[in-house]
Protein backbone atom coordinates (compact mmCIF):
# COMPACT_ATOMS: atom_id res chain seq x y z
CA UNK A 1 0.00 0.00 0.00
CA UNK A 2 1.51 3.42 -0.84
CA UNK A 3 1.78 5.39 2.17
CA UNK A 4 1.08 8.92 2.42
CA UNK A 5 2.03 8.68 6.40
CA UNK A 6 4.55 6.39 6.80
CA UNK A 7 2.78 3.11 9.43
CA UNK A 8 4.20 0.11 10.82
CA UNK A 9 2.46 -3.13 12.18
CA UNK A 10 2.87 -4.40 15.55
CA UNK A 11 3.40 -7.92 16.89
CA UNK A 12 -0.39 -8.15 17.06
CA UNK A 13 -0.77 -7.41 13.32
CA UNK A 14 -2.23 -3.74 14.15
CA UNK A 15 -1.27 -0.68 12.14
CA UNK A 16 0.66 1.70 14.48
CA UNK A 17 2.05 5.89 13.27
CA UNK A 18 4.56 7.72 14.40
CA UNK A 19 3.40 10.65 16.27
CA UNK A 20 6.09 12.69 15.17
CA UNK A 21 5.36 11.92 11.23
CA UNK A 22 1.56 12.50 11.68
CA UNK A 23 2.91 16.23 12.92
CA UNK A 24 5.24 16.75 10.31
CA UNK A 25 2.22 15.65 7.71
CA UNK A 26 -0.50 18.06 9.51
CA UNK A 27 2.22 20.86 9.16
CA UNK A 28 1.56 22.43 12.74
CA UNK A 29 3.59 24.96 14.13
CA UNK A 30 3.70 24.14 17.26
CA UNK A 31 6.40 22.30 18.88
CA UNK A 32 5.58 18.11 18.77
CA UNK A 33 5.93 17.51 22.97
CA UNK A 34 3.38 20.84 22.91
CA UNK A 35 1.37 19.55 20.13
CA UNK A 36 1.25 16.12 21.42
CA UNK A 37 0.76 17.17 25.30
CA UNK A 38 -2.55 19.05 23.31
CA UNK A 39 -3.55 16.15 21.40
CA UNK A 40 -3.53 13.44 24.43
CA UNK A 41 -5.63 16.02 26.42
CA UNK A 42 -8.76 15.06 24.41
CA UNK A 43 -8.43 12.06 26.19
CA UNK A 44 -5.93 9.19 24.88
CA UNK A 45 -4.85 6.90 27.02
CA UNK A 46 -1.46 5.64 27.07
CA UNK A 47 -0.28 1.73 26.23
CA UNK A 48 -4.04 1.70 24.53
CA UNK A 49 -4.28 4.37 22.56
CA UNK A 50 -0.25 5.03 21.96
CA UNK A 51 2.90 4.28 23.31
CA UNK A 52 5.85 6.50 24.62
CA UNK A 53 8.97 6.18 22.42
CA UNK A 54 12.01 7.48 20.55
CA UNK A 55 12.95 8.31 17.22
CA UNK A 56 16.18 8.57 15.44
CA UNK A 57 16.92 11.52 12.72
CA UNK A 58 19.77 12.74 11.48
CA UNK A 59 21.34 15.97 12.19
CA UNK A 60 22.87 18.49 10.07
CA UNK A 61 26.88 17.10 11.31
CA UNK A 62 25.52 13.90 10.47
CA UNK A 63 25.05 12.70 13.77
CA UNK A 64 22.00 10.78 14.82
CA UNK A 65 19.45 12.38 17.83
CA UNK A 66 17.03 10.53 19.49
CA UNK A 67 13.86 12.46 19.71
CA UNK A 68 10.94 11.69 21.76
CA UNK A 69 8.02 10.15 19.67
CA UNK A 70 4.91 8.03 20.16
CA UNK A 71 3.03 5.61 18.54
CA UNK A 72 -0.50 6.11 18.16
CA UNK A 73 -3.17 3.56 16.80
CA UNK A 74 -4.75 4.18 13.23
CA UNK A 75 -8.23 5.36 15.54
CA UNK A 76 -5.77 7.71 17.48
CA UNK A 77 -4.46 9.18 14.37
CA UNK A 78 -7.57 9.55 12.48
CA UNK A 79 -9.16 11.20 15.26
CA UNK A 80 -6.60 14.00 15.72
CA UNK A 81 -6.76 14.76 12.27
CA UNK A 82 -10.37 15.15 12.22
CA UNK A 83 -9.29 17.47 15.30
CA UNK A 84 -7.30 19.61 12.92
CA UNK A 85 -9.95 21.03 10.97
CA UNK A 86 -8.02 22.14 7.88
CA UNK A 87 -7.31 20.51 4.70
CA UNK A 88 -4.13 18.78 5.44
CA UNK A 89 -6.47 17.16 8.61
CA UNK A 90 -9.43 16.04 5.89
CA UNK A 91 -6.36 14.13 4.01
CA UNK A 92 -5.09 12.55 6.87
CA UNK A 93 -8.13 11.12 7.94
CA UNK A 94 -9.42 9.95 4.19
CA UNK A 95 -5.63 8.55 4.03
CA UNK A 96 -6.29 6.67 7.08
CA UNK A 97 -10.07 5.45 6.03
CA UNK A 98 -8.94 4.08 2.84
CA UNK A 99 -5.57 2.62 5.22
CA UNK A 100 -7.93 0.50 7.35
CA UNK A 101 -10.53 -0.54 4.50
CA UNK A 102 -7.41 -2.04 2.61
CA UNK A 103 -5.57 -3.52 6.08
CA UNK A 104 -9.07 -5.06 6.93
CA UNK A 105 -9.88 -6.10 3.53
CA UNK A 106 -10.20 -10.32 2.69
CA UNK A 107 -7.14 -9.79 0.89
CA UNK A 108 -5.07 -8.27 3.08
CA UNK A 109 -6.01 -10.57 6.32
CA UNK A 110 -5.00 -13.70 4.07
CA UNK A 111 -1.96 -12.00 3.26
CA UNK A 112 -1.03 -11.35 7.36
CA UNK A 113 -2.07 -14.62 7.93
CA UNK A 114 0.01 -16.38 5.64
CA UNK A 115 2.79 -14.07 6.98
CA UNK A 116 1.96 -15.21 10.36
CA UNK A 117 2.52 -18.79 9.42
CA UNK A 118 5.75 -18.08 7.82
CA UNK A 119 7.63 -16.70 11.06
CA UNK A 120 5.91 -18.80 13.35
CA UNK A 121 7.36 -22.27 11.15
CA UNK A 122 10.81 -20.05 10.57
CA UNK A 123 10.82 -19.55 14.23
CA UNK A 124 10.35 -23.55 15.29
CA UNK A 125 12.63 -24.04 12.56
CA UNK A 126 15.09 -22.34 14.47
CA UNK A 127 13.59 -23.69 17.57
CA UNK A 128 14.22 -26.73 16.16
CA UNK A 129 17.68 -26.35 15.17
CA UNK A 130 18.69 -24.96 18.58
CA UNK A 131 17.29 -27.58 19.73
CA UNK A 132 18.74 -30.51 17.98
CA UNK A 133 22.14 -28.79 18.20
CA UNK A 134 21.95 -28.73 22.23
CA UNK A 135 20.76 -31.89 22.08
CA UNK A 136 24.15 -33.18 20.19
CA UNK A 137 26.20 -31.21 22.40
CA UNK A 138 24.56 -32.64 25.74
CA UNK A 139 24.35 -35.97 24.48
CA UNK A 140 27.29 -37.12 26.26
CA UNK A 141 26.13 -36.12 29.56
CA UNK A 142 22.92 -38.34 29.20
CA UNK A 143 24.23 -41.27 27.33
CA UNK A 144 23.61 -44.26 29.06
CA UNK A 145 21.61 -41.89 31.93
CA UNK A 146 19.30 -44.81 32.96
CA UNK A 147 22.43 -47.65 33.89
CA UNK A 148 24.87 -45.12 35.56
CA UNK A 149 23.74 -42.08 35.97
CA UNK A 150 21.62 -42.22 39.85
CA UNK A 151 23.94 -45.74 39.99
CA UNK A 152 25.14 -45.95 44.00
CA UNK A 153 26.92 -49.47 43.06
CA UNK A 154 30.03 -49.72 42.17
CA UNK A 155 31.36 -52.14 39.46
CA UNK A 156 34.79 -53.90 38.69
CA UNK A 157 36.93 -52.37 36.01
CA UNK A 158 35.84 -55.57 33.96
CA UNK A 159 32.06 -55.12 34.18
CA UNK A 160 32.42 -51.03 32.49
CA UNK A 161 34.16 -53.00 30.02
CA UNK A 162 31.42 -55.07 29.11
CA UNK A 163 29.04 -51.75 29.34
CA UNK A 164 31.10 -49.67 27.10
CA UNK A 165 31.37 -52.66 24.20
CA UNK A 166 27.89 -53.06 24.78
CA UNK A 167 27.26 -49.65 23.90
CA UNK A 168 29.64 -49.66 21.01
CA UNK A 169 32.83 -48.33 22.37
CA UNK A 170 35.71 -51.22 20.92
CA UNK A 171 37.49 -52.16 24.15
CA UNK A 172 38.02 -54.88 26.54
CA UNK A 173 38.60 -55.17 30.50
CA UNK A 174 42.80 -55.69 29.04
CA UNK A 175 42.82 -52.37 27.05
CA UNK A 176 40.42 -50.58 29.53
CA UNK A 177 43.33 -51.38 32.12
CA UNK A 178 46.21 -50.28 30.06
CA UNK A 179 43.69 -47.18 28.70
CA UNK A 180 43.26 -46.33 32.49
CA UNK A 181 47.28 -46.58 33.17
CA UNK A 182 48.21 -44.84 30.08
CA UNK A 183 46.07 -41.80 31.05
CA UNK A 184 46.60 -41.53 34.83
CA UNK A 185 43.88 -43.44 36.23
CA UNK A 186 45.42 -46.07 37.81
CA UNK A 187 49.25 -47.08 38.91
CA UNK A 188 51.21 -48.00 36.52
CA UNK A 189 54.57 -48.90 38.01
CA UNK A 190 55.21 -52.95 39.22
CA UNK A 191 54.49 -53.00 42.86
CA UNK A 192 51.85 -53.50 45.46
CA UNK A 193 49.92 -50.39 44.05
CA UNK A 194 50.27 -51.50 41.07
CA UNK A 195 46.48 -51.02 38.86
CA UNK A 196 44.97 -49.30 41.96
CA UNK A 197 43.51 -45.91 41.79
CA UNK A 198 45.69 -43.09 41.43
CA UNK A 199 45.46 -39.91 43.81
CA UNK A 200 44.08 -37.90 41.09
CA UNK A 201 41.18 -40.30 40.24
CA UNK A 202 40.51 -40.75 43.80
CA UNK A 203 39.89 -36.88 44.44
CA UNK A 204 37.65 -37.02 41.73
CA UNK A 205 35.93 -39.50 43.38
CA UNK A 206 35.92 -42.24 39.85
CA UNK A 207 36.94 -45.28 42.04
CA UNK A 208 36.70 -47.02 45.89
CA UNK A 209 38.73 -49.69 46.72
CA UNK A 210 37.07 -52.95 48.23
CA UNK A 211 39.18 -54.72 51.01
CA UNK A 212 38.90 -58.15 51.66
CA UNK A 213 40.42 -60.61 54.15
CA UNK A 214 41.82 -63.55 53.00
CA UNK A 215 42.23 -66.60 55.46
CA UNK A 216 45.17 -68.42 54.57
CA UNK A 217 46.23 -72.11 55.51
CA UNK A 218 48.57 -71.30 58.00
CA UNK A 219 46.61 -69.47 59.66
CA UNK A 220 47.77 -65.97 58.10
CA UNK A 221 45.50 -63.01 57.22
CA UNK A 222 46.29 -61.26 54.11
CA UNK A 223 44.01 -58.07 52.81
CA UNK A 224 42.85 -58.28 49.48
CA UNK A 225 42.41 -54.48 47.38
CA UNK A 226 40.25 -54.30 44.76
CA UNK A 227 39.23 -50.93 42.52
CA UNK A 228 36.08 -51.07 41.94
CA UNK A 229 34.31 -47.88 39.51
CA UNK A 230 31.99 -45.60 41.00
CA UNK A 231 28.82 -44.09 39.73
CA UNK A 232 30.33 -41.13 39.48
CA UNK A 233 33.25 -42.69 37.51
CA UNK A 234 30.65 -44.68 35.24
CA UNK A 235 29.23 -41.39 34.40
CA UNK A 236 33.18 -39.75 33.96
CA UNK A 237 34.51 -42.67 31.65
CA UNK A 238 31.68 -43.61 29.60
CA UNK A 239 31.25 -39.86 28.62
CA UNK A 240 35.12 -39.33 28.26
CA UNK A 241 35.09 -42.27 25.37
CA UNK A 242 32.22 -40.96 23.61
CA UNK A 243 33.31 -37.43 23.22
CA UNK A 244 36.69 -39.23 21.80
CA UNK A 245 34.54 -41.04 19.51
Amino acid sequence: MNQLIPTQPNEQGNLLVSGRDLHEFLESNERYSKWFDRMRGYGFVENIDFTSGQKSTLVNNGAIRELEDHLLTVNMAKEISMLQRNEKGKQARQYFLDLERKWNSPEMVIKRAHEYLERKVEALTTDNLLLTEQVEKDKPKVLFADAVTASKTSILIGELAKLLKQNGVDTGQQRLFQWMRDNGYLIRRKGTDYNMPTQRAMELGLFEIKESAINHSDGHVTINKTPKVTGKGQVYFINKFKEAS
